[in-house]
C-alpha cells in the first residue's frame, strides 16, 4: 500500500458526498456458539474501494480519527469502524453534516440498531429479531440463509427520506469522487477527413432509487441530461456537450475538487478538452496525443 498523505484534512460536506457515494452502513451477524441466539450481532460502518485509493482511504480514516484499513479483496481495500464508542464518532459527524442520498434511511436504521445493541438487547429472542427487522429494511436486506432461518421476520418500516437539496459543492465533490467517471471516446467516422470522431463523457451514476436527487445536478451544473438504465436500476447525470464540459463541469471541480486516484482521470479529461477546443484533434499528431492519453485513462490506468 502506498504510503499516506497525513497532511490533508478533508471538507466534512466532501465526508459526508462521499460517504453517500460509497458508504454503507450494515448489520453483521456471524454464526456463533458463543451468543445465545447461535449468531454474534454487530454493527459496522465501511467503505470498500480499490486499492489505488488507498491514500484517499487513509484521509477519510484520519478525519474520522477511528477505524482500520485491510485488505478485503485481490484489488480491493475497506475502512471499517466497528466498536459502539468509535461509531459514535461516525454518527456525530452525519448529525453536524447529513446524507442526502436514500443511504440516510440505512443510516436511520442502524442508529436503531445501535441502541438496541447498546441495551444488549440483541441478546434476546425480542431483541435479536428486532434487529433482524431492522437488517432486512436496510440496503439489500438479509440474505437468504437467514430468511429460511427466520422466515417470520417482517422487515420494518423504512424511514422515509424528506426531499434535500445539495447545499454546498463540496457535498458534491466528495460524492463524484465516489460515482463520478470521465471517458474520452475514440470512434471510426465517415463526416471526417481523417476517419475519427473523439468526445468527451462525464458521468455520475447512482441507483436508480435516487433518480431525484440525480435530477438536481442539472440544475446545478446549468447542463447534462438524465439516463436511466431499467435494467440495472441505474440513474446516470451525462454530460457530453464539450462547451458544457469547458464551460461548466471543469470550473466547477476546479473550485470544488474531486480526491483520490479519480484526480488522475479527471486531469487527463480536461487535456483532451483542451486539444479539442484548440481543434488539435483535427490534425494526425492531435489524435496520436489524444489516443495516448485515452490510453491510461480509468481501467487502464497502472498503479498510482
Amino acid at each position: 500500500m502506498e504510503k499516506k498523505n497525513s497532511n490533508i484534512k478533508l471538507n466534512p460536506l466532501f465526508v459526508t458526498g462521499f460517504v453517500d457515494a460509497e458508504g454503507c452502513f450494515a448489520i453483521g451477524l456471524f454464526v456463533s456458539s458463543n451468543y445465545k441466539m447461535g449468531y454474534q450481532t454487530q454493527a459496522i460502518f465501511k467503505i470498500t474501494l480499490h486499492k489505488k485509493d488507498f491514500n484517499l482511504l487513509s484521509q477519510v480514516k484520519d478525519y474520522f480519527g477511528v477505524g482500520t484499513i485491510t485488505k478485503h479483496g485481490d484489488t480491493t481495500i475497506e475502512y471499517r469502524v466497528k466498536s459502539l464508542k468509535d461509531l459514535d464518532l461516525i454518527l456525530s459527524h452525519f448529525e453536524k453534516y447529513p446524507l442526502i442520498s436514500q443511504k440516510w434511511s440505512d443510516l436511520e436504521l442502524f442508529k436503531l440498531a445501535i441502541s438496541l445493541l447498546k441495551n444488549k438487547e440483541h441478546l434476546t429472542k425480542k431483541g435479536f429479531n428486532q434487529i433482524l427487522a431492522i437488517k432486512s429494511s436496510m440496503n439489500k436486506g438479509l440474505y437468504e440463509e437467514l430468511q429460511l432461518v427466520f422466515p417470520e421476520i417482517t422487515p420494518v418500516n423504512r424511514p422515509l427520506l424528506i426531499d434535500k437539496d445539495v447545499k454546498d459543492p463540496y457535498w458534491l465533490a466528495g460524492f463524484t469522487s465516489g460515482e463520478g467517471c470521465f471517458f474520452v471516446y475514440i470512434r471510426n467516422s465517415s463526416t471526417t477527413k481523417l476517419g475519427k470522431s473523439i468526445t468527451l463523457k462525464f458521468h455520475i451514476a447512482q441507483h436508480s432509487r435516487d433518480t431525484e436527487l440525480i435530477k438536481k445536478f442539472i440544475a446545478i451544473f446549468g447542463c447534462g441530461r438524465i439516463e436511466l438504465n431499467l435494467d440495472r436500476s441505474v440513474v446516470y447525470f451525462v454530460v457530453t456537450k464539450l462547451e458544457d464540459i469547458t464551460c461548466k463541469v471543469i470550473p466547477f471541480f476546479d473550485k470544488a475538487p474531486i480526491k483520490g486516484v479519480k484526480t488522475l482521470d479527471y486531469e487527463d479529461f480536461k487535456k483532451v478538452a483542451v486539444l479539442l477546443t484548440k481543434k488539435h484533434h483535427l490534425t494526425e499528431k492531435g489524435i496520436n496525443e489524444i489516443k495516448l492519453i485515452k490510453s491510461n485513462m480509468n481501467f487502464q490506468r497502472g498503479s498510482v
